[in-house]
């Protein structure tokens, strides 16, 4: 049964959708994912030039648009891939106290959070929570933990240069103080019911969301077969390279870290680390893929792997790591 849905002049169609209790896929709420894709059946839309980057011209050619993107101009019909009534117990905001900060890399801060006492909250394996500032901002970073861990959350976080939240983090956050945050939030999470092996890749800290779903697979003794690519400038930017060589010794678990730009004494890959994919696969046609980090990652990664590796578009899942902008919400600071 269709649903009729209000759209502000100048709102997006996600935003319409969201704003009347309705979820829709997607992630960097940006254009670069693609994850909020889905057909206009009638009646026209401002597109946003992102799509022309980001969907084939036969995407595009076929009513193909971004939603996080897209503009009604009038009444419109539209068909997403996916669309389901938001669970209002599902979202929460709490008070989390800062339990440790720690440095796993010289620009990646680990953030430990503990929920109130006897608050624990459901969350899906590779989802991320939002940190929302005393000036209304948000940010938003991925959660490390596996659910089963749901009394807390781990934040691997990338310190950016002139950052205003990398700054607050590394002079003023302090082990004790509280901050508030909204969970869970995202559609990057492991779908089940498919028996198709898995590749994930992740650049940076996109291993976050990648370490939750790995560590609550290897918990519920998941039994696919899973190809792990971790790419990075240097060696030391892999920064709990021990912990995924470990995960390399599961059966059914491969790992492949890749540097860009090694520094003498490297004996591994080398190069992008969706090029290492493609070297590795000549097909991607049975296959899952999860991708997590930069936006030039994933973008390259879909394309490669739909175009020249078979791969089915719908089972490209991601989570592109959008630098923030004042007054926005993004993936990392």
């Amino acid at each position: 049964m269709a649903t009729a849905i209000p759209c502000a002049a100048g709102q997006t169609v996600l935003d319409a959708v969201r704003q009347a209790g309705y979820e829709m896929p997607f992630s960097c709420n940006s254009g670069v994912c693609a994850s909020c894709k889905g057909r206009v059946v009638s009646g026209r839309v401002n597109p946003g030039a992102a799509g022309e980057h980001t969907l084939t011209a036969d995407e595009i050619a076929h009513g193909q648009v971004l939603f996080c993107q897209a503009r009604p101009l009038t009444d419109i019909e539209i068909e997403p891939r996916q669309i389901e009534k938001t669970d209002p117990n599902a979202r929460r905001q709490l008070a989390a106290r800062v339990m440790r900060i720690d440095f796993l890399a010289s620009d990646v801060a680990r953030l430990k959070l503990r929920f109130p006492a006897g608050e624990k909250v459901k969350f899906k394996a590779g989802q991320y929570l939002q940190v929302l500032l005393p000036d209304g901002q948000r940010r938003s970073f991925s959660m490390a933990n596996p659910p089963h861990q749901n009394d807390g959350a781990e934040l691997h976080i990338r310190m950016l240069e002139g950052g205003a939240f990398s700054h607050w983090l590394a002079h003023d956050l302090k082990v004790g103080d509280h901050l508030r945050v909204e969970l869970p939030h995202g559609d990057f999470h492991l779908r089940e019911g498919s028996t198709a092996p898995i590749v994930m890749l992740a650049s940076g800290t996109g291993f976050a969301p990648i370490k939750s779903m790995v560590e609550d697979g290897l918990r519920r003794g998941q039994a696919r077969e899973i190809a792990l690519y971790w790419g990075a400038r240097t060696e030391k930017d892999l920064y709990l390279l021990d912990l995924a060589r470990g995960w390399g010794e599961q059966a059914g678990l491969r790992f492949v870290p890749v540097l860009s730009e090694p520094e003498a004494g490297w004996s591994g890959r080398t190069g992008f680390v969706h090029q290492a994919v493609l070297q590795d696969h000549d097909s991607l046609a049975g296959h899952q893929v999860y991708a997590c980090g930069a936006p030039a990652m994933v973008s390259a990664a879909r394309s490669d792997f739909v175009e020249t590796r078979g791969l089915p578009p719908d089972a490209f899942f991601c989570d592109a790591f959008v630098v923030a902008q004042p007054r926005t919400s993004a993936l990392t600071d």
